[in-house]
């Protein structure tokens, strides 16, 4: 039945995240006991006065349509929280509620991207870039970068990256799967570039915002530098800061030609999101906000567990992050020694000799590299840790 379909879609990976999670379940379903390093979500459970607003709206009738870009209320909640939080100030056209950050960013591929249009996209990068970009018949620019530079782009990369085919900029930070935050001077110095081609747009990924440790603040390219907020389109949510993954509600602030376009791609396929998700992602933005500490301080006591751990084993060199709650060690000298061809063969290697799921580098953008969660409970970590030591 191959033939009858898309160009489009035989271009497409499937996610290597999804894979590694649908492995390791099959193996579960045998009997076998899975260490759980793979999975991109917290591992605490949404906080109650979150889980009893979307009670509330079942009981009190909030099941049918809302607008297509989301309720009045949520979408109020967030220009608020872009104002007290980042200092931006956005209208209500210029914001919109999609369903999870993934459909807000496939939402502006659709709404922008033509083909021979050029997106720069810096490696190791979030899986599910370039396969959206490609969906929109563009073409992903891939910008290596590595752990000798923190796995961050410099100017100098993103200035020959840059043509007149190039459309869009991809920032993430904390980035998925590194953990790497650029610092406010690195953004200025990204932007120095950037305002000097005005003929590129930028989305700046925060869905990581609020989980990093240190004494920084956070800060975007668009905080960095104002001038280039009329040509920025900011994602975030509420999967990760509050532990919502499956709640699905993600959201954007952005100029408002490309946010009306935005919603018109939306309103052409999934329409609004849940109505009950957003009335408890509108209590996740305006209530009590203890929930973010409580994790952070938990992912940074892991995170340093699992860096010191990793880097005792021979052939693996693991950095530091500053945020998310994922580590990207550098596992070649393991390859080679166990005798094994890449990452991929490395990560099913775990998965099938030592129960333990990873996510190869490769996915990524990054060979050599993969990819440890910690979002997972520290008795995890320690088994993990435990049976890669064996080895």
């Amino acid at each position: 039945m191959s033939e009858f379909l898309s160009q489009r879609v035989q271009k497409v990976k499937p996610s290597a995240t999804l894979a590694v999670t649908a492995k390791a379940n099959e193996l579960k379903a045998q009997g076998i006991q899975i260490v759980p390093m793979g999975s991109g979500e917290p591992d605490f459970d949404t906080p109650i006065n979150i889980q009893q607003a979307g009670i509330d709206a079942i009981k009190n009738g909030q099941t049918r349509y809302t607008a297509v870009d989301g309720t009045p209320d949520l979408k109020q909640a967030i220009i608020d929280k872009f104002k007290r939080e980042n200092s931006l100030d956005y209208s209500n056209t210029e914001v919109m509620v999609s369903s999870g950050g993934k459909q807000v960013f496939y939402n502006l591929c659709q709404a922008v991207l033509n083909k021979g249009d050029e997106v720069i996209i810096p490696a190791p990068y979030w899986v599910s870039y370039p396969d959206m970009v490609i969906l929109a018949d563009a073409t992903p620019v891939i910008v290596e970068t590595g752990l000798e530079q923190s796995f961050k782009i410099t100017p100098d990369q993103l200035e020959a990256s840059i043509n007149s085919n190039t459309k869009l900029f991809v920032m993430n930070s904390p980035s998925n799967p590194t953990g790497a935050v650029y610092t406010k001077a690195e953004l200025q110095a990204l932007g120095a570039v950037l305002k000097n081609h005005p003929h590129v747009l930028i989305i700046t990924d925060d869905i990581y915002e609020h989980i990093r440790w240190g004494n920084d603040d956070f800060i975007n390219i668009v905080m960095a530098e104002p001038t280039l907020k009329q040509r920025t389109i900011i994602l975030n949510g509420v999967s990760k800061g509050y532990a919502m993954t499956g709640w699905r509600i993600g959201y954007a602030g952005g100029p408002e030609t490309i946010i009306k376009a935005m919603k018109k791609i939306q309103g052409q396929s999934t329409s609004n999101p849940c109505s009950i998700a957003q009335a408890a992602a509108l209590e996740a933005l305006n209530g009590d906000q203890d929930i973010i500490g409580i994790m952070v301080d938990a992912f940074e006591e892991r995170h340093e567990f699992i860096v010191d751990s990793l880097n005792a084993i021979d052939g693996i060199e693991c950095p530091r992050s500053q945020g998310a709650f994922y580590s990207f060690p550098r596992i070649e000298g393991l390859i080679k020694r166990l005798n094994l061809k890449d990452d991929v063969e490395f990560s099913t290697y775990c998965l099938e000799k030592l129960n333990i799921a990873l996510v190869p580098g490769s996915a990524f953008g990054a060979p050599g590299y993969v990819r440890f969660s910690f979002a997972t409970s520290m008795d995890n970590i320690k088994q993990a840790v435990e049976k890669l030591s064996s080895i």
